[in-house]
């Protein structure tokens, strides 16, 4: 999959593709000078309204603007229907494979996945044993990483089933998500629920690297933005404290990891949750979401099976295919890794963000050498894919307009029923020739557009 001139969405040889007609008017005609000024105008806009995102490990201030590139993504209607099928059935199945380890684990018995993958798996959490959350669903905001390498060659990256971010650096649908979540969340609420729904987004505060964002849903949903001195448990129930007297939560949102949510139940140090949460989630007085151990689903030692979930739990073929991966915990597979090193990409089963990573061809001799060093001490924590050729999309930059590397994030709401904002965000790689799109590793964004019929 290396090799190969990239895909280019906007052209195909000379001809240009049909969903671009409009904005390769609209590029071609805009004047270098006024591409500049509203450039710098969204720019200031993001600064005044406090869109950053923490970049570590660079020295300095690690908060810093998310770059926007105001050429968007286009994809037809047609593209869009297959890419929407493709990712329900990939969040039905990842909450069916969710509901069953933590009951029954017909899978496991099934011998389709290792037991040890699920039950030693870090974010496995064993207090969610024999607990089915509302409706079943454990994933509620599900991020599946899109990568394109063809006209209709589309492969799933990686699926976030915890806490995906970046919906706030979406313009074309800043209205549309918030409403769509808030309608979810509010269908999820617990039997014991009485009148309507009260939810709050629980965060860790304003340190947070996307606070920003938990500040802009709770705007644009209408609800509370909390920490844990805001709420406190009582009886059967969590509760916040108002102005007018404690009033009943029945939904937290929350943006916080696992292991700080209780301090009763996890990290007893834990600041940032709220005591005796858990008890009241597990009574039925209270849904979180994404429920606690919803991380086992997006680990990429998982990753490796879930077109057998979808035939398993679906009785379906997968519409959107992972790409191949080579599990390193096998021999076989540590072997051809270690000998192709320089040709892939190389990531921890428990990583995210880009953090922890090699991609082979842009690695030095002395880093190829050290991470096969990891590769050797501790296989079973890596999985090798090969390099794709990610498609590329116009983008602006300082010297004009030119292709860069892209990614698609689309966000799945998972409870009632499973719905979809359109486009998602699009991630692009800013540097020439990189492939690495993480908003943590100094990629940018760009709005991503669907057409109607």
């Amino acid at each position: 999959m290396t090799g190969e001139a990239p895909f280019n969405e906007m052209y195909q040889g000379d001809a240009l593709r049909p969903p671009y007609a409009g904005l390769d008017v609209w590029a071609r005609d805009m004047p270098a000078e006024l591409r500049s000024m509203k450039q710098h105008e969204a720019e200031a806009l993001f600064r005044r309204i406090g869109i950053t995102f923490a970049v570590y490990g660079e020295g300095g201030d690690p908060d810093r603007l998310i770059p926007f590139d105001m050429f968007p993504r286009v994809f037809s209607a047609a593209e869009w229907r297959r890419l929407e099928r493709g990712i329900r059935q990939r969040a039905q199945a990842l909450n069916a494979f969710l509901a069953d380890i933590y009951a029954r684990g017909e899978i496991l018995r099934a011998g389709v996945i290792p037991a040890h993958l699920v039950h030693c798996n870090e974010a496995y959490e064993p207090a969610m044993a024999g607990f089915m959350p509302p409706r079943g669903v454990y994933s509620h905001i599900v991020g599946i990483d899109i990568v394109r390498t063809g006209p209709d060659d589309f492969f799933v990256l990686e699926d976030n089933c915890r806490t995906p971010s970046g919906v706030s650096y979406m313009l074309e649908n800043r209205e549309t998500y918030p409403a769509l979540l808030k309608r979810t969340l509010d269908s999820l609420a617990p039997e014991k629920c009485e009148g309507a729904p009260r939810a709050v987004i629980l965060t860790p505060g304003h340190f947070n690297s996307a606070y920003y964002e938990h500040s802009f849903l709770a705007d644009m949903m209408g609800v509370e933005l909390v920490e844990a001195a805001d709420l406190f448990v009582e009886g059967d129930f969590v509760w916040i404290r108002t102005t007018e007297g404690p009033q009943r939560v029945d939904v937290i949102y929350r943006r916080i990891d696992d292991a700080f949510l209780d301090p009763l139940c996890f990290r007893p140090d834990s600041m940032l949750g709220v005591a005796g949460l858990m008890n009241v989630y597990r009574s039925g007085g209270v849904t979180i979401c994404s429920a606690p151990g919803a991380g086992v689903a997006d680990d990429k030692a998982i990753y490796c099976f879930v077109p057998e979930m979808v035939r398993f739990y679906l009785g379906e073929e997968p519409i959107l295919a992972n790409v191949p991966t080579w599990q390193c915990a096998k021999a076989d597979d540590l072997a051809h890794v270690l000998e192709h090193l320089s040709e892939l990409v190389v990531k921890e089963v428990h990583g995210s963000g880009g953090y922890g990573m090699l991609v082979g061809p842009q690695a030095t001799r002395t880093q190829l050498e050290d991470f096969a060093a990891k590769l050797r001490a501790d296989p079973a924590n890596y999985i090798a894919q090969p390099t794709l050729a990610l498609s590329t999309t116009p983008t602006f930059t300082e010297a004009g307009i030119a292709p860069r590397h892209v990614d698609l994030r689309p966000y799945c709401l998972v409870g009632e029923r499973i719905e979809l904002v359109p486009g998602g965000l699009t991630r692009v790689a800013l540097k020439a020739g990189s492939l690495v799109v993480n908003s943590s590793q100094g990629g940018g964004v760009k709005d991503t557009w669907v057409l109607a019929e």
